[in-house]
């Protein structure tokens, strides 16, 4: 299957994501061809990546001043301590503007180093090769960049465009299936809030897509990023419509930050069980129709899916996730803000409810033994 061209176009920047078979070994040439040129770069690693992909890349960089920082990339290094320690590199080796950062990892990697990019002299070239199947469907399209504080999760960051985005799919066999579930989550998300024929793929082919069999994974990829893409050129800054990439991710993000981001519950596990919480809370509410419900929320009890919240917390929890669902990025009173679904393929709708009424409603999820 030949490499898939996609190109994102904000208000002022412009550059394309590339999805195909062994990209890495030909890593200078897609550069070059998209015209990306710098006489230095730092590469800052995942400490996973298999040494053998470190090789094709740093084979590929010929003629290139390439300094490397391995970052052992987990939610609790995702703080400015590593971009301070990344801009430090760049200060001692003399790094211009017109060179190069480039990011070989998952989504906490590429937020550190586009962070650091931003920062530093204001900002220098950035390149996202996303290792993961999250990074590559989703957090390595759009520009968000950023780390993580005591407060909570992405608070501090900056909208920052990489130059290109490579997505080797060779790199996703060295995952385990966990992680393969983390991304899946969100293409699954992508197409419950835009595109219905996408989720119905999604629906028969998922084991498949798991199994990283070709075409399903390039197809699902290459969907996933077309359709926040297509968001992300109407709204870079998330002053609008690309609030709905949200939709399931103030339950998320405060399931995360409760349990201080532990290896128990990952990214995607996460968005799994807060759109879980989206669905539940829709149909209550009387946003969302039985049958809709009933379409999606079969596909989401998949039994390779973490089950349910009461799994991770108890009622003793409800005042620690409220917290951090208020400290959520799209609030700005002392009610919460949740991405609320219509039906599968959207509309959906941004609604506000008092702390009490996320509070019973979570309570009676802990409780309840059908939740």
């Amino acid at each position: 299957m030949k490499p898939i061209k996609l190109f994102v176009k904000t208000k002022y920047e412009q550059y394309p994501i590339i999805i195909g078979k062994n990209l890495l070994s030909n890593l200078s040439n897609l550069l070059r061809k998209n015209s990306i040129t710098f006489k230095k770069c730092l590469l800052i690693i995942d400490k996973n990546i298999p040494k053998k992909n470190l090789t094709k890349i740093s084979g590929s960089l010929k003629n290139i001043e390439v300094h490397k920082y391995i970052f052992n990339a987990n939610e609790k290094n995702k703080n400015q301590k590593n971009v301070n320690k990344i801009l430090n590199i760049l200060l001692a080796k003399n790094f211009s503007r017109n060179d190069c950062v480039i990011s070989i990892g998952g989504g906490i990697t590429g937020d550190v180093a586009g962070f650091a990019a931003s920062l530093f002299k204001r900002g220098l070239k950035f390149v996202n090769v996303p290792s993961t199947l999250l990074s590559q469907v989703d957090s390595s399209v759009g520009g968000k960049t950023g780390v993580n504080t005591k407060h909570g999760k992405n608070l501090i960051g900056s909208f920052y465009q990489p130059k290109i985005v490579i997505t080797d799919v060779e790199l996703l066999k060295s995952l385990p299936f966990r992680e393969l579930i983390c991304g899946y989550a969100e293409i699954l998300k992508h197409s419950i809030i835009a595109n219905k024929k996408f989720y119905l793929f999604l629906n028969k082919n998922i084991q498949n897509i798991l199994r990283l069999k070709s075409p399903f994974i390039e197809k699902s990829i290459y969907q996933s990023c077309k359709i926040k893409k297509l968001i992300v050129e109407k709204d870079e800054k998330e002053m609008g419509i690309r609030k709905i990439l949200n939709f399931g991710h103030t339950f998320a993000h405060a399931y995360e930050a409760s349990l201080n981001f532990s290896k128990g519950l990952n990214h995607g596990e996460a968005v799994i069980l807060g759109m879980k919480s989206a669905f539940i809370f829709s149909l209550e509410k009387k946003i969302l129709k039985m049958k809709e419900f009933k379409l999606t929320f079969n596909h989401l009890n998949n039994s390779d899916f973490p089950n349910s919240i009461k799994d991770y917390f108890s009622p003793n929890d409800l005042n620690k996730i409220i917290s951090f669902m208020l400290r959520d990025k799209k609030n700005n009173s002392n009610k919460i803000k949740l991405m609320l679904i219509r039906k599968v393929g959207g509309p959906i709708v941004e609604k506000e409810f008092s702390q009490n009424t996320i509070r019973q409603f979570l309570k009676k999820s802990l409780i309840n033994k059908n939740l």
